[in-house]
Formats: structure tokens, C-alpha cells, sequence
């Protein structure tokens, strides 16, 4: 018979009250339920905070994510909801102040991706490794290239910690990631952006890590420091880069963003009764669509746009949008890369995603 521990079936009775909090916009609520967690265990007060900032917060986090997905909270909502868990978690942090050990185990810089503002779980790393007796400069969301490289000379971190949730940031990334190492600094990788498992973590030469706990485990056993190169094109290190696809459709993704527009109004028999808001709704979503493509281009991964694409299904028909309209988007982009076979290749496999849905799926 399996046991469940108190601590458990706590966290789990927690979990419902930190959510109802959540929806309802209720930070008191929200902080007084996982301080309630924390003190349920017994023994070391850091490690009772990593467990409820693991096993409470980033678990109500990600369920914010989906719940917005599928149209069951606004963006206004998931908004709330992500600055009450960021609140949370400072709550936590400032409560176990006193019991943090003294940072003997190194310095290493935790930031997110230029252009990535979802910084949650780059935090939650920032203050696992805290409790764990590192001592961490939290850079936060957004941090550009080249302000991390100068943090790095001026602080002498000796590693680097990088967060990214959306693979269109991987281009960034693999360029954050270049520069870090070609001054002799490691890089540990994470967050969804990085594909299942890490994939495009290794593709790009960072360590990956899945999460927190993950991430302060691998920097215990120590990191390898690269070895200084001449500073080189992060493209050097995929080939598939010399056709020159990933280039062209980046430098043309305003006009296929155009032309597309105007082919699926053509295609798509609803939109021409679209207001002026909506249609720039769609405008955007089609510079999504095109900024993904030009990533898998970039990783040479098909499955990155293709789940890209289906995830955007879902969240159209949970709003009432039949994903059928991202075919003539599809068809349009097909017609205008004809001269490109990887992004035809990519888009008909895409369109096939749409068109035969995996058993068990309804289309």
C-alpha cells in the first residue's frame, strides 16, 4: 500500500486554496495559504520553503497557464494571478531570510531571455539556489546580451543560469548562450522554450535543466568552465543555416505577414466581416505564426511549428474560432517560400497536423 504523507495531502488541500485565491484576485488569501504550507513542516525551514515554492506555487502557476489556454481565465486574470504568485513567492523568500545559509557554494547569475517577460520561473531558480547557499544576482525578464556579458566581467559569476517559455526567443537564446561561453562561462538552460527534454537546450551547447530543483542539483556537482574562444557566429554551430531560409524569412516576415493577411480574408469567408481590432488580432497572430516558422527553421525541427500550430488550434476553437482558418495562413505561406524546401516541408507537415489529427483527437 503506498503511503501519502501529511505533507502531502497538505499541499494538495493548499493547492485548491491558493487556486481559489488566484481566480479571485485575493493576494492576502493567497500569501496566507502558503505560509500555512510552510509551516505544516517540520525541520529545516529552507528546504520546507523550496518544497512549497516547487510543489505549491510553480504547480498553481502552470495550471494559470492552462487554464488560460482554455479560455477559463482572461488574460487580466492570468495577469493577477502571476503577480499574486510573484508576491507569494517574496512573501516566502523575506520570511526565511534568517534561516538562509551563508552563500559558500558560488556565484551564478539567473536571467531570462531578451525579449522573454515570463520570469516566474526564473525566480523560483533565483531562490531555490538562495536557499541551497548560493549566492544569486537575479536579473529578471528581458535582459539583453550584452548587458549579461557585462555582468559577467563585472561580477565574475561563475556560471549563468537562462530562462526562456517561448521557442520563438531560441535565435536570442542560442546568442546569449555563445557569448557566455566565449568568455569561459557555463550556461545551464531552461524552461519550455528549450523543447521536451532539452533538446534545443543541447542543440545550442547549453546544459539543460527541467527544473529548479534540477538546476541547483546539476550546479552541486559542479560545472565544467568552457574553454575562451575568439567570439564566432552562434550559426557556426548549425550548418543547416547555410541555405539561407531561416535568414530570408526572417528579413521578409513583414511582407508574408501582409500577403498572408490578405489570403486568408480571401480564404476564410468570416473574417471579411472582422472589425478593425480583430483583423489586427489576426495580423498578430500571423507574425506568431511566421516568427515560429523562421525558428524551426533555425533548431531544423518540424515538430517545434508543427506543436506550435496546434496548440494555436486549441486556443482558437476555446474561443470559439474554427482552427480551419489557419489552413489558407498555411497555403499562403507555402505558396509564397515555394523556392524554400525546408519551410515547405515544415508547413505542409503543419497543414497535415491540421488536416489528420492524432488518433484519439477530434478534428
Amino acid at each position: 500500500m503506498t503511503t501519502i504523507s501529511r505533507e502531502t495531502v497538505g499541499l494538495a488541500e493548499a493547492g485548491d486554496r491558493l487556486w481559489d485565491a488566484l481566480i479571485h484576485c485575493d493576494e492576502t488569501h493567497a500569501v496566507t495559504t502558503v505560509r500555512t504550507a510552510v509551516s505544516a513542516f517540520d525541520g529545516d525551514v529552507c528546504a520546507a520553503v523550496e518544497h512549497v515554492l516547487l510543489g505549491l506555487i510553480a504547480p498553481a502557476q502552470a495550471r494559470v497557464g492552462r487554464a488560460w489556454a482554455a479560455n477559463e481565465l482572461t488574460v487580466a486574470q492570468e495577469h493577477a494571478a502571476t503577480a499574486i504568485n510573484e508576491r507569494c513567492v517574496a512573501a516566502l523568500v523575506d520570511d526565511a531570510a534568517d534561516a538562509l545559509p551563508a552563500p559558500a557554494r558560488g556565484r551564478a547569475v539567473v536571467a531570462c531571455v531578451d525579449g522573454e517577460w515570463h520570469a516566474l520561473p526564473a525566480r523560483l531558480v533565483a531562490e531555490v539556489l538562495r536557499l541551497r547557499g548560493w549566492r544569486v544576482d537575479y536579473l529578471g525578464a528581458q535582459v539583453p546580451t550584452d548587458h549579461l556579458v557585462a555582468h559577467l566581467h563585472e561580477s565574475g559569476a561563475e556560471t549563468v543560469l537562462l530562462s526562456s517559455s517561448l521557442p520563438s526567443h531560441l535565435p536570442t537564446a542560442h546568442s546569449a548562450i555563445s557569448a557566455c561561453l566565449a568568455i569561459g562561462v557555463p550556461v545551464v538552460a531552461g524552461g519550455a522554450a528549450f523543447g521536451p527534454g532539452g533538446r534545443y537546450a543541447r542543440l545550442l551547447k547549453a546544459q539543460w535543466a527541467g527544473d529548479a530543483a534540477a538546476a541547483a542539483d546539476l550546479l552541486a556537482k559542479g560545472l565544467r568552465r568552457p574553454r575562451p574562444e575568439a567570439a564566432h557566429l552562434p550559426d557556426l554551430d548549425l550548418p543547416h543555416l547555410k541555405d539561407q531560409e531561416y535568414t530570408m524569412v526572417r528579413r521578409t516576415r513583414t511582407h508574408l505577414v501582409k500577403q498572408a493577411l490578405a489570403d486568408v480574408e480571401h480564404g476564410f469567408a468570416a473574417m471579411r466581416s472582422y472589425d478593425e481590432r480583430r483583423r489586427e488580432r489576426t495580423a498578430e497572430d500571423l507574425d506568431h505564426i511566421v516568427g515560429f516558422l523562421a525558428t524551426a527553421l533555425y533548431v531544423d525541427d518540424a515538430d517545434l511549428f508543427t506543436t506550435f500550430v496546434t496548440w494555436t488550434a486549441g486556443i482558437l476553437s476555446a474561443r470559439g474560432v474554427p482552427p480551419q482558418c489557419l489552413l489558407p495562413a498555411l497555403d499562403s505561406l507555402r505558396h509564397q517560400l515555394g523556392d524554400f524546401p525546408r519551410a515547405v516541408g515544415i508547413l505542409t507537415a503543419a497543414r497535415h497536423a491540421l488536416v489528420v489529427p492524432p488518433p484519439g483527437r477530434a478534428a
